[in-house]
């Protein structure tokens, strides 16, 4: 957790939340990370407006490293990397043979290692799913959570705190269009559905653009230093109250919080910045492709208003959405946000109207048109 006065660790408010290091990575020296600074609205004012740093350092990260790893990767996962060059990122999906959603993680290639950087207490099931995959491939996956670090400068102002580091010139992501139903072979261009552009950094590891602002992946022994110079040259630090309320207001789903076990790609988002639909075979392929064709996934993901009036207590991922007594989806992330006030991510019936009254507990919930 950056040192900072003020912070209030996030297992301190919530003993069961998910945002904290697993027991073999605290245990190996991966620190919590903070909630909040002692304001939390104030803080997610300056990620939305200006700059902020969060400390994300209690995600997993594992490294592939081998001659034949992007090869590899692009026949195990959802994305094409077979085009993935150095100092450029992505991200991809591991599903279950019937397209389910299993795992999430985004993607730095450096040229040497391929770097993947997913929830906090998944690592130890992908890197074992990637371990059961290796046969004879000339790969080397490990859990590097207790060497490197995730931070992120979240905001429209992130590019220009990056450059305190000597990073300039990280150029916007790179997003290809989705195709239509039953598009033409090879009318979708086989690269990454997105390219973020990544730099090296100074003191080792690199810093990527994504959609919310620049992630930096450093050497944890260089993780306080590199804090003390980002807040040096006037960057505030925000915690991960502010980070999450700014990702539901983007409507950017995590997931394992606003997924369930049923969850496929084209429910909550995913097909942009995670699904080649054009690559060939990989395990959960057949269910994406004919979803896709259909053009009718069975749920989607909405950003719900709730009332506040009767309780000011976020619902619990979970909950269950429900219209006239009837459960019609659940609900993932809810946040005070502070312009929005209590809003949340939920997955829902996909013919449910826009304007249906629905509850969440006791609260009265209207889905954002957008």
């Amino acid at each position: 957790m950056i040192d900072i006065g003020g912070a209030v660790a996030v297992e301190a408010i919530d003993e069961a939340s998910r945002d904290q290091p697993d027991a073999e990575h605290r245990a190996a020296g991966v620190r919590g990370v903070a909630a909040h600074y002692g304001d939390p609205l104030r803080e997610q004012r300056t990620l939305a407006t200006g700059v902020g740093l969060v400390d994300r350092s209690h995600r997993g990260v594992v490294a592939v490293s081998g001659p034949e790893r992007i090869g590899w990767l692009h026949t195990l996962t959802s994305q094409h990397l077979a085009a993935l060059g150095p100092w450029q990122g992505t991200e991809l999906l591991v599903l279950s043979p019937h397209g389910h959603v299993e795992q999430h993680a985004m993607v730095t290639e450096d040229g040497t290692t391929t770097w993947l950087d997913t929830e906090p207490g998944t690592t130890a099931g992908l890197l074992t799913y990637l371990e059961k995959m290796r046969f004879f491939s000339q790969v080397e996956p490990r859990d590097a959570t207790a060497d490197h670090a995730l931070l992120s400068l979240v905001g429209p102002q992130a590019t220009d705190a990056v450059a305190t580091l000597g990073v300039t010139g990280l150029a916007a992501p790179e997003v290809l269009a989705v195709p239509g139903p039953k598009f033409r072979s090879g009318e979708l261009p086989p690269r990454p559905t997105v390219r973020y552009d990544v730099q090296p950094l100074t003191a080792g590891g690199w810093a990527r653009r994504v959609p919310l602002g620049v992630d930096l992946l450093v050497p944890r022994p260089a993780l306080d230093g590199t804090v003390a110079e980002l807040r040096a040259a006037g960057v505030p630090a925000a915690g991960l109250w502010a980070y999450e309320a700014v990702r539901v207001a983007a409507r950017r789903p995590r997931v394992g919080v606003d997924t369930d076990h049923r969850t496929i790609p084209a429910e909550v988002g995913l097909i942009a910045p995670a699904v080649h639909l054009d690559k060939g075979c990989y395990r959960g392929q057949e269910t994406v492709a004919r979803v896709h064709n259909l053009g009718k996934p069975p749920r989607r993901l909405v950003l719900l208003h709730l009332d506040g009036v009767t309780t000011d207590q976020l619902p619990a991922a979970g909950t269950p959405v429900t219209l006239d007594g009837r459960t019609v989806g659940f609900v993932g992330t809810a946040v005070h946000h502070f312009e929005l006030g209590q809003v949340a991510l939920a997955v829902v019936k996909r013919n449910l109207a826009d304007d249906a009254r629905l509850s969440v507990g006791d609260a009265a919930a209207a889905i954002d048109p957008e």
